[in-house]
C-alpha cells in the first residue's frame, strides 16, 4: 500500500548522534515555522498525557520519528529523558545543532526498534508511522515492516507501559492496515481521535498497551454538549509564575531555574544562578 510521500532513506548501519547541551530559551531555528512548532508541541504534549506517566519520578522515553528534537523539548521540559530515532540524517544534524537534551539514532524503524527488552516506560511519535505504509523500495513490504517496527517496540517497552503514535493516515485501509499489524505484535488498546467533527483540529493517537489491557482514554472534543468540557482552556491572559498545572511558566525565571537545576541533577555543566538569570533585555535601538 504505496503512499504519495517519500522520506529520505538511510541505506547504513544505524548511528549514535549524541545530543549536546541544550541552551536556555533556543528556538528551533528559522526552518520550522512558528505555527509548525506550536502544534508539535500541542501533539506532544497530549501524546505525553495520553501515556499516564507515574508524576513521582522520571521515565525514559522513545521518540520514534524525532526530526529536529522539538517533542523531546516537551518530555525534557517535563522532567523525562528520551532517546530519538529518524531516518533523516539532516533532521537529525538540525537536532544536533539546537543542543537537545536527549540521545539520537540514526535509523529506519522499519528495521526494527534495536534496544534491550524493557528498556523504555513508554514511546511516543508524531507524524511519523504512517510513512511505514510507504514501498519507497522494490523489496519494501509495508505490512512485513509495520510488523517489524510494531514487534520489536513491544519487545523494547516495560510491561504495562503504553505507547502512544500520532499519525495522519491517508484513508481507512491504511489506518486499518497499521493498527491491525500493532495487535498482531501483541499490543491491545486501540484509536483515540481528537475533535472527531473538525476538519482542520481531528488528531488521531494509536494509543496502545503493553502486558494488561488499560482503559482506552477518551479524544477531547467528544463531549455532548450539555456536558462541560475536559479539555484545556487557552487563554491571552498572562502569569507571572506558575500555570493551570501548577508548573512555571515558559521562559520565566522559575521556569529557567528549574531547568538549569535539572540539568546539575543530570551531571551536565551549567552557569551559576546569578540575580540576572531570566532578566529579559530591552531592545536595543
Amino acid at each position: 500500500m504505496a503512499g504519495s510521500g517519500r522520506r529520505p532513506e538511510h541505506r547504513g548501519p544505524p548511528e549514535l548522534v549524541r545530543g549536546g547541551e541544550g541552551r536556555e530559551g533556543k528556538g528551533a531555528g528559522p526552518a520550522a515555522g512558528s505555527r509548525v512548532v506550536e502544534i508539535q508541541a500541542q501533539m506532544s504534549e497530549r501524546a505525553v498525557e495520553l501515556l499516564g506517566l507515574p508524576e513521582d519520578r522520571p521515565c525514559l522515553l522513545l521518540d520514534v520519528g524525532c526530526g529536529s528534537g522539538l517533542s523531546g523539548d516537551y518530555i525534557s521540559e517535563e522532567g523525562h529523558y528520551w532517546i530519538g530515532m529518524d531516518i533523516s540524517p539532516a533532521m537529525l544534524d538540525v537536532a544536533v545543532e539546537r543542543e537537545v537534551e536527549g540521545d539520537l539514532l540514526l535509523a529506519d524503524v522499519g528495521h526494527g526498534i534495536p534496544f534491550r527488552p524493557g528498556m523504555f516506560d513508554g514511546c511516543i511519535s508524531i507524524s511519523a508511522v504512517q510513512w511505514l505504509c510507504n514501498a519507497d523500495k522494490k523489496s519494501h513490504s509495508p505490512p512485513k515492516r509495520l510488523y517489524r517496527f510494531f514487534s520489536t517496540l513491544y519487545t523494547a517497552l516495560a510491561r504495562g507501559s503504553r505507547a502512544v503514535l500520532q499519525l495522519y493516515p491517508e484513508n481507512s485501509e491504511q489506518l486499518e492496515l497499521i493498527t491491525a499489524q500493532a495487535m498482531r505484535a501483541g499490543f491491545t488498546g486501540g484509536m483515540v481521535v481528537d475533535y472527531p467533527n473538525s476538519a482542520k483540529a481531528k488528531k488521531f493517537f494509536l494509543c496502545l498497551f503493553v502486558g494488561a489491557s488499560g482503559t482506552l482514554p477518551k479524544g477531547l472534543g467528544t463531549e455532548c454538549a450539555d456536558e462541560e468540557p475536559h479539555q484545556a482552556k487557552f487563554t491571552n491572559e498572562r502569569t507571572r509564575f506558575k500555570n493551570i498545572k501548577g508548573k512555571s511558566v515558559k521562559k520565566s525565571r522559575d521556569w529557567i531555574l528549574e531547568k538549569k537545576e535539572r540539568r546539575r541533577r543530570q551531571g551536565k555543566e551549567v552557569r551559576a544562578d546569578t540575580k540576572y538569570t531570566g532578566r529579559k533585555r530591552r531592545p536595543r535601538f
